[in-house]
């Protein structure tokens, strides 16, 4: 799975990179957890343009009665997203990317569980695939996401056996507009290529979400 991840550029970086106003204010994060509300990416049909608006990682399908589902359904199977429920409208209208500096995971070592750090090579910011929804109950909405995963690639596997699908740049707009037939999809949920990425242990400051700042990316051993 995919617990926490990290976004450290600034507004106006980020528009810069994807091309589009950011409606809400935000600050760099260094450590993400679920239920936190970040950059999401859209496209809407309705006003055919992709849209960078704030949302709550934590999917919350339109037809549910509780909101707080969304805190079991941060993830997304690839392998099974056209089999789920909960997921199938999503994948088939509602894609998602969300923009990332990084993400961790934990290796078990011994007894203990130890973090790393994995991105990019020389920090570029990136995207996962994700899936997006609306929630609407007496005239209040709340937009989620959830971030898809795959098996780990080569670089990642000794750390876990999953990865979030990370979109390579080119296929941003495949990826998100919805007009897109499913077999172009399909082969875009695959391990991102381990030569372009880095893998490095941190310290477990990054264990509590309390903590967010830059030291939380700092080298450890």
């Amino acid at each position: 799975m995919c617990g926490r991840f990290a976004l450290i550029i600034t507004p106006a970086e980020l528009e810069k990179i994807f091309g589009l106003r950011l409606d809400e204010e935000f600050n760099p994060r260094y450590n993400i957890a679920p239920s936190q509300t970040v950059p999401v990416i859209t496209y809407l049909e309705k006003d055919n343009k992709k849209k960078l608006s704030s949302m709550k990682w934590g999917l919350v399908p339109s037809w549910a009665k509780d909101p707080s589902i969304g805190d079991r359904m941060i993830n997304a199977r690839s392998e099974t997203i056209q089999e789920k429920p909960s997921f199938r409208s999503a994948f088939q209208r509602r894609r998602a990317l969300i923009p990332a500096s990084g993400f961790f995971e934990w290796k078990r070592e011994g007894t203990t569980k130890n973090p790393y750090f994995i991105g990019m090579k020389e920090m570029k910011t990136f995207a996962f695939a994700g899936l997006w929804e609306r929630w609407v109950h007496d005239n209040n909405f709340l937009e989620t996401f959830t971030i898809l995963t795959t098996e780990a690639n080569e670089l990642v596997r000794p750390i876990h056996d999953r990865m979030p699908v990370i979109m390579p740049e080119s296929v941003y707009d495949i990826w998100l507009y919805p007009s897109t037939d499913i077999s172009q999809i399909i082969p875009l949920l695959a391990p991102y290529p381990e030569n372009k990425m880095q893998a490095y242990p941190i310290s477990k400051l990054v264990n509590n979400p309390k903590n967010d700042g830059p030291e939380i990316l700092e080298r450890v051993g």
